[in-house]
């Protein structure tokens, strides 16, 4: 069976800016993907050069065996896109915007009420259909969006950042859906820099930095290969410095400690790389005891994602939201500098 998506090599540029330099993963038929990396990484570029929405430079697109580059038309009908910006017409109901939507699919007259009717079920749109989209709050707005990708009943559903500026229920209302979708044999593509919601849903995850995959694998086989258990360690709320390096130089000569640093950030809080046992904590603390040193808070805990893109990029995931950001207004300044001038 073919992949319900195949990406091979892909590349692409705007200018002298490479946003997607070598791009390549496949998804199963059936399974929830996750495309997971900060802010400016790529996820949007490859994902919209997959839903037909921009020409890649280079690179292999399939869809179900239909290659995307060559047969476009044949594989919008396969594909469902959902954007990270939901834009309705607000004065229209959110009935005529999905038959709307219908006509833009061309699909048979006699199907659009019945397969409208579905997808409203579906979504639980019953008591909202007939309002005006504008009277919508955001988690309604997102339900009608994904209303409209499944209207023409796609292989593949394609949604970019579909969380983003959603509430907690609302969240969880489109996470329970998808696994919905994945249950009735929908395959679905998800790009998101939110850890834990790529760590709830995916079956698989492609970690993607800087236009490049590093990594490809599920949720636990990434984090297997970090290696151990983590232990976040405070000795006082706000611990002087001295005494931190003196709780590590103590805590590193302990045979199940692999690595131990200080953070500064959090207070001098000190984080451990630990062999996987349960007396990993005691371990800890009698040492710490030992020596007379407190123990003001402590947590052991598996490897996040984080921490796999930590350990294949050597930044956590916020480092790089916040360098991407400072990159943006950098870029921003500079053009308004030239616009001045």
């Amino acid at each position: 069976m073919a992949p319900a998506v195949l990406i091979e090599n892909l590349k692409k540029s705007y200018g002298d800016i490479e946003a997607v330099k070598d791009v390549s993963f496949d998804i199963e038929p059936g399974e929830i993907f996750g495309l997971l990396g900060p802010n400016g990484a790529g996820k949007t570029t490859t994902i919209r050069c997959l839903c037909t929405l921009t020409n890649p430079d280079s690179g292999r697109i399939e869809v179900s065996g239909i290659s995307v580059l060559d047969k476009p038309r044949v594989a919008r009908r396969l594909l469902g896109y959902i954007a990270q910006e939901v834009a309705l017409d607000k004065v229209l109901t959110g009935r005529e915007l999905l038959q709307l939507q219908a006509a833009l699919y061309h699909l048979p007259k006699q199907e659009i009420p019945q397969r409208i009717d579905r997808v409203i079920d579906l979504l639980g749109l019953g008591e909202y259909a007939d309002r005006k989209t504008g009277t919508y709050s955001g988690g309604l707005r997102k339900r009608l969006d994904l209303a409209s990708g499944l209207l023409h009943d796609p292989d593949v559903l394609v949604l970019d950042e579909p969380t983003v500026g959603l509430d907690i229920e609302s969240r969880v209302t489109v996470w329970n859906f998808l696994r919905q979708l994945r249950e009735r044999g929908t395959t679905v593509l998800i790009t998101s820099h939110y850890l834990e919601e790529v760590d709830a849903l995916a079956d698989r995850v492609a970690i993607i930095d800087r236009g490049v995959v590093i990594d490809t694998g599920t949720p636990s086989q990434l984090k297997d290969k970090v290696g151990g258990d983590r232990i976040t360690l405070r000795i006082r709320e706000f611990a002087p410095l001295e005494e931190a390096q003196k709780a590590k130089d103590i805590l590193e000569k302990l045979p199940f400690v692999r690595e131990a640093i200080i953070n500064d950030a959090q207070g001098n809080a000190l984080n451990l790389v630990v062999t996987p046992q349960s007396d990993a904590l005691m371990g800890v603390q009698q040492a710490l005891k030992d020596v007379g040193l407190p123990t003001f808070g402590i947590a052991q805990s598996r490897p996040s994602l984080d921490d796999v893109y930590l350990a294949a990029t050597g930044r956590t995931l916020m480092d790089a939201e916040l360098e991407a950001a400072g990159s943006r207004d950098l870029k921003k300044e500079k053009k308004q500098e030239m616009a001045g001038k």
